[in-house]
């Protein structure tokens, strides 16, 4: 079983990754909203029924989410898996870039897909670079994308070239080329969308 700290963490992850608020979720659940603020701060406890109402109103599968120990779910084999149809993936921004974040319903996991699109193309455009929690992977499907870092020279990627690099490291991605660029954006851990700025 999850600890309280962990239960409020997933449901917080589980929240965002559908768009909600707070209060929308209350209203889903029947749950006072003070309640799930103080649940998602790791504050206070939820029964076991309450917290099946937030799976419901989530859409998620408790055994394999809120529920589970991350430990047992390491050791043994659990059999997710998360499908993303054309036009399924959850809208987020990665900085300056629109993205489709697919397998958003899945905690803890070894890394986070998204389809980024790339329009900016200046680092004045771009604003501050930005740092990801973990390593990360960059594949461009279609265009020229142009990665700035704190630490290397500009590189150039066409389409089909890819690198692999620390995303806690400062860094931009710009389209290079006259049409917008569109990339694989793989990140380790499950923590992608908490960016911070350089």
């Amino acid at each position: 079983m999850r600890t309280n700290g962990q239960a409020g963490l997933a449901v917080r992850k589980l929240r965002l990754a559908k768009g909600l608020t707070l209060a929308e979720l209350s209203q889903r659940t029947g749950v006072p909203l003070s309640t799930l603020s103080k649940l998602e701060l790791g504050q206070s406890a939820l029964g076991y029924e309450k917290l099946l109402l937030i799976c419901r109103a989530l859409g998620v599968d408790p055994g394999l989410t809120l529920l589970q120990d991350p430990l047992n779910a390491a050791a043994a084999p659990s059999g997710r898996r998360a499908v993303s149809r054309a036009g399924d993936a959850h809208a987020h921004n990665m900085g300056p870039h629109p993205c489709r974040v697919v397998a958003a319903d899945l905690l803890s996991k070894c890394f986070t897909p998204m389809v980024i699109s790339i329009k900016v193309r200046s680092l004045g455009e771009h604003g501050p670079m930005q740092a990801l929690g973990g390593e990360t992977y960059l594949h461009v499907l279609q265009g020229i994308a142009v990665l700035h870092t704190d630490i290397y020279a500009p590189l150039s990627l066409e389409a089909g070239e890819s690198v692999y690099f620390d995303g806690r490291v400062g860094h931009a991605i710009l389209a290079g080329g006259e049409t917008p660029c569109q990339a694989l954006l793989v990140v380790s851990g499950d923590e992608t969308l908490a960016t911070t700025q350089r």
